[in-house]
């Protein structure tokens, strides 16, 4: 007997309202990332694979961003969940934590993630390591995310290094790491 196909679910996280322009935690290059995102979300519809969408929420209504009932912390347009796609809310950085994630997952069959979203470096990041550490195999795509620009020790860091920064931990061993456009073509 043939083992069966590794099932992947593509996990769209935290592409909300307030990382875009005129939200409450604006984002360097969210519009573009969220582009990606669609892209990998119309193919992964086309072809029938699970989605799971995560979405933010703050537990009190004076977080800076993502606060319960605005409309920042609801999901952009450009990836609407269609009905029967799975939502799941979470009001940690990683979206397994005291969520139902796993279990969405599993019931699935899924074996594999395909990461994309927000922010690269804090809930991409937990997602991808908290996904492999549940043995999952994790794909991220780099192109797929944004970040934003930080500052530690009096050293600024501009967006693209911090996210570079991060893909490249994720990449040495905890996933792998992926344009959008390759991911596609291996999905036809």
């Amino acid at each position: 007997m043939t083992k069966p196909a590794t099932k992947t679910a593509l996990l769209i996280i935290d592409l909300q309202n307030d990382y875009f322009p005129n939200g409450k935690w604006e984002l360097e290059g969210t519009e573009a990332a969220a582009a990606k995102a669609a892209d990998l979300l119309a193919a992964f519809r086309k072809q029938g694979l699970p989605i799971v969408h995560v979405r933010h929420e703050f537990p009190t209504s004076d977080a800076p961003f993502f606060a319960p009932n605005t409309p920042g912390s609801e999901i952009h347009t450009t990836v609407q969940p269609n009905e029967g796609e799975s939502v799941v809310l979470k009001h940690q950085i990683n979206c397994f934590r005291e969520t139902n994630l796993k279990e969405v997952l599993d019931e699935q069959g899924v074996e594999t993630v395909l990461i994309c979203g927000a922010m690269s470096h804090m809930c991409v990041d937990a997602a991808t390591r908290a996904a492999n550490d549940f043995g999952y195999q994790c794909t991220v795509a780099h192109d797929a995310c944004a970040t934003l620009a930080l500052e530690f020790n009096g050293t600024a860091v501009p967006a693209n290094l911090v996210h570079a920064a991060f893909m490249a931990a994720l990449d040495f061993g905890y996933a792998r790491v992926a344009s959008t456009e390759e991911l596609l073509a291996e999905l036809k």
